[in-house]
């Protein structure tokens, strides 16, 4: 349940659906990296979860964040060409 499916529980209302924003969403965030530390797709992923939340209101501490997921994906996924994307479309987005 870490991935796919399971990562949803971080980032959207399991009753309603609705996406989490604001603190919810950055608090999540926060929560997701802490837990997923012991894997690197998993750690990937919450760094990821974490940038997106840190993205609107704090950019200059999201950027960090995606540089590293953006070097975790190139390091241990750099076969795959939609992973590699996604952080580098974050990755920009931040700047």
């Amino acid at each position: 349940q870490g991935t796919g499916r399971g990562f949803r529980k971080w980032q959207e209302c399991f009753d309603c659906g609705q996406c989490f924003h604001g603190a919810v969403k950055l608090a999540l965030g926060w929560a997701c990296w802490k837990m997923c530390l012991e894997t690197h797709g998993l750690r990937c992923s919450g760094m990821g979860i974490l940038g997106s939340a840190l993205r609107p209101t704090r950019p200059e501490e999201a950027l960090p964040v995606l540089e590293a997921g953006m070097a975790l994906n190139q390091r241990y996924w750099s076969h795959d060409a939609d992973s590699i994307l996604t952080a580098q479309t974050s990755l920009a987005n931040c700047l």
